[in-house]
């Protein structure tokens, strides 16, 4: 809940002439809804994708201050769907993190689906519970061919916000060991490996190397840092260079 849409347009027009310079990278902006037109008017045109922060599952109805996947796709071709912070305060589920997915499914927008354990849950040893619980139970039921279009993002409730950010190690092995195992179990080895697996966390330009240089790490959904011009800019070039 970040920037006006005054705001939003100043930031955008700041950072996206760097970001189309750089190249062999996806790059998505992500902001609130308010701000999803006009940014999407400044994108028009650029390499640059647009996406929404949440969205309801159902496609129209008495559902008042919700928006349904057909109104984000107007703009959109990005969702980003179970993000911690919906979890823990507005009672996201695994459940309906299922729901959402699937109805992104339908209006041809492409999930990242996020995953990840709370500081009470990582020191008493349940990453692995966690994450593969929410992986099985989250994307249960799609098909295959869409399965492979999903994005999943590691997030480590503990790491976000908080200037504690994981290691590049410890994320690509939760990756490895309880996300894509987890999908493999779902969708086959070959889907799995293809899905892309996003760490995200109190990524700074300072360690996004660290994280980019894991083989199980395709990118990074970053979040405060993407309000400073320089330093988002900054975790882009890096990937590309990974890249």
């Amino acid at each position: 809940m970040n920037k006006t849409i005054a705001e939003a347009r100043a930031l955008v027009a700041e950072m996206s002439p760097a970001l189309r310079d750089v190249k062999g990278v996806e790059k998505v902006l992500c902001p609130p809804f308010m701000s999803l037109f006009p940014v999407a008017a400044l994108l028009q045109g650029t390499d640059i994708g647009l996406g929404a922060q949440d969205m309801h599952w159902e496609a129209k109805g008495a559902f008042t201050g919700e928006v349904a996947a057909g109104m984000v796709a107007e703009f959109c071709m990005y969702v980003i769907i179970g993000h911690s912070e919906r979890r823990m305060y507005f009672g996201e589920t695994d459940e309906t993190v299922n729901k959402k997915t699937a109805a992104a499914r339908i209006s041809n927008l492409t999930p990242i689906v996020c995953v990840g354990e709370t500081l009470a849950e990582y020191e008493s040893g349940r990453t692995a519970e966690v994450v593969s619980r929410q992986i099985r139970a989250g994307l249960k039921g799609l098909d295959h061919e869409f399965a492979t279009h999903i994005v999943v993002a590691y997030e480590p409730v503990w790491a976000i916000g908080t200037g504690r950010a994981s290691t590049g190690e410890n994320a690509n092995a939760v990756i490895r060991d309880f996300i894509r195992k987890p999908l493999a179990e779902l969708y086959g080895e070959t889907a799995a490996q293809s899905i892309r697996a996003l760490y995200g966390g109190s990524v700074t330009a300072a360690n996004a190397v660290e994280f980019f240089g894991q083989p199980e790490i395709d990118g990074a959904l970053v979040g405060g840092a993407s309000l400073k011009v320089d330093e988002f800019v900054a975790i882009v070039r890096a990937a590309a260079e990974r890249a």
